[in-house]
């Protein structure tokens, strides 16, 4: 299971445009590395990223096995009301993940 270092500006004034920064920690294993005994490491990536702010989804990326290990992914939005910004990511097992934050508007 991955972990995610999430950064979210605890306050912000309405209307302002605020930085959100994720970083997971997961080995993006692409399934093309062989292992020291000769055989195939599984692939083990995150396939999607997504990010709601309360409840709406306002940010959502897919994933590939390009991406590199520990994926940090940093996008800004529109500072509207106090709420809860959640992350969610899911890998290629379907396994569902998430983190989240608190942002206060005034």
């Amino acid at each position: 299971m991955a972990r995610a270092l999430v950064n979210v500006p605890k306050a912000a004034k309405q209307g302002e445009v605020v930085e959100i920064k994720a970083m997971i920690a997961h080995p993006m294993e692409t399934g093309y590395r062989v292992s020291p005994n000769g055989s195939n490491i599984p692939r083990d990536i995150i396939r999607r990223f997504a990010c709601t702010y309360s409840g709406e989804e306002v940010f959502s990326a897919d994933l590939f096995p390009a991406v590199s290990a520990n994926p940090f992914i940093a996008f800004t939005l529109i500072a509207t009301t106090s709420g809860t910004i959640e992350f969610t990511w899911t890998d290629d097992a379907g396994t569902a993940q998430t983190a989240s934050a608190m942002i206060t508007v005034s």
